[in-house]
């Protein structure tokens, strides 16, 4: 009995030491994963915090368009006349935010026919100390891609110096570039809708 007792200590040593061994390589995958959960969160609100910049340019260049008898203004409803001034500062503050930093700058893209931003970024904050060599210097990085689409239509016919009725997704909205005001036009979200996309 005294023989069994001592050739099942060392087994049940080996045993436990895989166990723990086993324990911590899941806790450092669970790590890496919760990093890469966070980065493609950041990305994402990057992506987004761009591509609803140019929205809000889109609509300001609408209402100087209209207020503009030389200009077709309804070329501003395709959604791809924004310059993108700020939509790389927007997405690098939104990164920044999310405890992250942008790589390189929010790239312009087209996605399905629609105008959006790509951008990439890299986790300030590492995966942390692990039984995995080299993950405590080791920082998560994700993308993303968000798009503009255009939300109203109107009659192909119609003439931009004249009143004309625009329907986005069921809401009317009419314009009179004779009689306009700023207020006269919705929220940006009713002219454009804006979302990720792959």
């Amino acid at each position: 009995m005294r023989c069994d007792r001592g050739q099942t200590l060392p087994i049940y040593i080996w045993l436990s030491g895989i166990l723990l061994f086993v324990a911590f390589a899941f806790f450092a995958f669970a790590q890496a994963a919760s990093a890469r959960s966070g980065a493609q969160s950041a990305a994402d609100a990057a992506a987004l915090a761009a591509a609803q910049d140019a929205r809000e340019e889109l609509v300001l260049g609408l209402e100087t368009a209209i207020g503009n008898a030389d200009a077709d203004w309804l070329d501003w409803l395709d959604g791809d006349l924004f310059p993108g001034n700020g939509a790389d500062a927007a997405a690098r503050r939104l990164a920044a935010q999310n405890d992250s930093a942008v790589q390189g700058a929010a790239q312009r893209v087209v996605v399905n026919g629609y105008p959006g931003y790509r951008v990439e970024i890299k986790t300030n904050y590492t995966v942390g100390d692990s039984i995995i060599p080299g993950t405590e210097s080791m920082r998560a990085k994700a993308h993303a891609q968000a798009v503009i689409k255009p939300r109203c239509d109107f009659d192909l016919e119609a003439d931009p110096k004249k009143p004309v009725v625009l329907d986005c997704d069921g809401e009317t909205i009419d314009i009179d570039p004779g009689d306009f005001r700023p207020d006269d036009l919705p929220e940006a979200s009713v002219l454009f809708s804006v979302y990720l996309a792959e």
